[in-house]
């Protein structure tokens, strides 16, 4: 054991001094649904919390494509920066941030001329829809400053400045939770709002972020040299190609994950507000943790990314190995306290006790499938920093829809094994991606290796 340890001992280290600040960035996106979520089902009650959980199970897909679309530009620069390629960064970031802001015009139009006609015919309590096209509608416009603000972090992220993007995302938090408060309990003056309090206060805390983190990348000395070719005006053909080659099946990947948990609330819809309710109590919990993966996993692509670019396989290896060990070792504490905690932590979202008593049985679940979850998410970041995406992408697909969803369905709804039931069939679904895809880091980099 000492041996083992000493071997990956560096590699720990680095990995971590890299990830703990990406960890708290991403962690930033689902503590504003987190937030969201205590605010109203303590201030409005269980109806609006319903509400947000049916809006955040539909508008989390559309903020992870926008958020998969924005990495494709991380392990591109990661590359660039291993060969020393320093000009070509300034052009991928150009070239980035139109995409992005195309790609986020495109997912408002979406929900805006789309989403809001669908959610009508969803087999949901009317009481709890009319209370979610209002909420959704703000989400709508708060995705266009949100991937402006990702367009910039990814490239910091990519150069390995990981701090700056952290502290924005914690200060942007606090904002968010205040403005919340102030809206839906309506304080000084202001009338209270209900659930549209904390669509106003999540669009006002992404356009603060977008502006800051702008600002910090133009006017930061770490990045003159990497900046001297990049415009507003300069588009190439090849480099959108290459970052949407990336991106678009990247986006493909989370899609398919957090769109099955979405049709897991639709589910929980149909069977009934209190199970809708627990399960954005349960998902929103196992999704702070999952987050706190996907950091991992995004410390991972760059590290990987860079050791690519240089060449470095068994540099890459080591590196890669120690992510896993860092995700599954932090995944075993948080499953204790999900499994020791469970019958408290749903206090922390509300005061019903009928959803607290099928929350507590979810988080018991939500314990065990978050261990092969923070082993799927590093899996796929430690591949697309070697720009492996389609497969992946392949893999992420069957294990999700084509396995867990239907069994899902079969046992949550056919069964009538009720909640719990359908997130047996989630939790099967995330056991065989990380499978498959640490078969397909083994296969890739061994390969690499022979060659």
């Amino acid at each position: 054991m000492q041996s083992f340890y000493l071997k990956y001992k560096p590699h720990y280290r680095t990995n971590l001094k890299l990830a703990i600040p990406v960890v708290v960035s991403q962690l930033g996106h689902t503590l504003v649904q987190v937030s969201d979520s205590v605010i109203v089902g303590h201030f409005a009650g269980t109806i609006p919390l319903a509400a947000v959980s049916l809006v955040n199970s539909i508008f989390t897909i559309i903020l992870v494509i926008g958020i998969g679309i924005s990495y494709g530009l991380t392990p591109l620069i990661s590359q660039a920066n291993g060969r020393e390629g320093y000009d070509e960064c300034g052009r991928l970031l150009s070239n980035s941030l139109l995409i992005n802001v195309v790609i986020s015009l495109f997912l408002f139009a979406l929900i805006y001329f789309g989403l809001l006609l669908v959610i009508d015919r969803l087999d949901q309590a009317p009481e709890v829809v009319a209370q979610a096209k209002p909420f959704l509608s703000l989400l709508g416009i708060s995705i266009i400053p949100l991937m402006v603000f990702s367009t910039f972090k990814q490239f910091a992220e990519g150069l390995g400045f990981t701090k700056q993007a952290m502290m924005i995302s914690i200060w942007g938090n606090i904002l968010n939770i205040i403005l919340g408060i102030i809206f839906v309990k309506g304080l000084f003056g202001i009338k209270p709002m209900g659930v549209r309090g904390v669509g106003y206060s999540t669009l006002i805390d992404r356009s603060v972020m977008a502006i800051t983190m702008a600002v910090y990348v133009f006017r930061s000395k770490y990045f003159k040299a990497y900046l001297k070719h990049f415009s507003l005006t300069y588009f190439n053909r090849e480099r959108l190609i290459a970052i949407l080659k990336i991106g678009a099946p990247v986006a493909m990947q989370y899609t398919f994950e957090v769109s099955a948990f979405g049709g897991a609330a639709i589910m929980m819809g149909m069977i009934g507000p209190n199970q809708q309710a627990a399960h954005q109590v349960a998902i929103s919990l196992a999704a702070m943790t999952y987050m706190m993966a996907s950091g991992i996993s995004s410390a991972a692509a760059i590290q990987t990314g860079h050791s690519y670019g240089k060449k470095d396989i068994y540099y890459l290896r080591y590196s890669a190995i120690s992510s896993y060990h860092i995700v599954l070792a932090f995944m075993f504490f948080t499953a204790l306290i999900f499994i020791l905690f469970n019958q408290y932590l749903p206090w922390l979202y509300t005061s019903d006790h009928t959803v607290i008593g099928i929350a507590s049985g979810l988080l018991i679940i939500a314990g065990f499938f978050q261990i092969f979850d923070g082993a799927q998410v590093v899996g796929l970041g430690i591949l697309r920093g070697m720009s492996d995406v389609n497969i992946p992408t392949l893999i992420t697909f069957l294990a999700y829809w084509i396995l867990g969803l239907p069994v899902a369905y079969l046992l949550g709804v056919r069964l009538n094994f009720g909640a719990e039931g359908i997130w047996y069939g989630l939790t099967l679904g995330l056991l065989a991606s990380a499978a498959m895809l640490f078969w397909r880091f083994q296969y890739v980099t061994k390969k690499f290796l022979a060659s």
